[in-house]
């Protein structure tokens, strides 16, 4: 973000789902915000299962769209809750929940040219082909700066050992 006047961002968003990669992207953010004196948006974006258009469909059939509503708030209040481990960031943070697709409502909610949008950059190495789309489309569509925070080395760290798990392979305990 070199070149950019940050006495006039306005707010920094930041896209949460609970996953490793959004964890490190909030934590960015709240350092972020922090340094720049600014509101932090803590957004967690929600489809109905099945997507919108089975909603449309049948829309009396399972669970009311205001009860994902509010379902989709407590859970992002949760995950605040626990990253944050009760103490306040230091600085105002908002927690809003949005409707639609992840990407898209990142994009529609960090809509002023300065603010400024942070995302979890997705994995590294083969999976990124086949991750990042969030992060993707909100770099091609924002119209403000994005920041797409790289994985923890710890999140690779946790792949490897979930993958020789699954596959019930040996440790190496030469690097114990």
């Amino acid at each position: 973000m070199s070149g950019y006047d940050t006495s006039a961002v306005a707010r920094v968003v930041v896209g949460v789902s609970g996953s490793l990669g959004s964890v490190t992207a909030l934590r960015r953010a709240t350092s972020l915000a922090r340094r720049l004196g600014t509101e932090l948006w803590a957004v967690l974006a929600w489809e109905p299962p099945g997507g919108d258009l089975a909603a449309r469909r049948s829309p009396d059939a399972g669970v009311p769209v205001e009860q994902w509503q509010r379902l989709a708030g407590q859970r992002l209040t949760a995950l605040l809750d626990e990253i944050f481990d009760g103490y306040s960031p230091g600085i105002p943070v908002r927690a809003v929940v949005v409707r639609g697709a992840p990407g898209p409502a990142l994009v529609a909610t960090a809509d002023r040219e300065n603010d400024v949008l942070v995302v979890g950059a997705g994995r590294r190495g083969l999976h990124r082909a086949f991750s990042g789309r969030v992060c993707r489309h909100c770099m091609a569509h924002a119209v403000c700066p994005v920041l797409a925070v790289p994985p923890s080395p710890l999140e690779s760290e946790l792949l490897s050992v979930h993958r020789r798990n699954t596959w019930h392979l040996r440790m190496d305990l030469r690097r114990l």
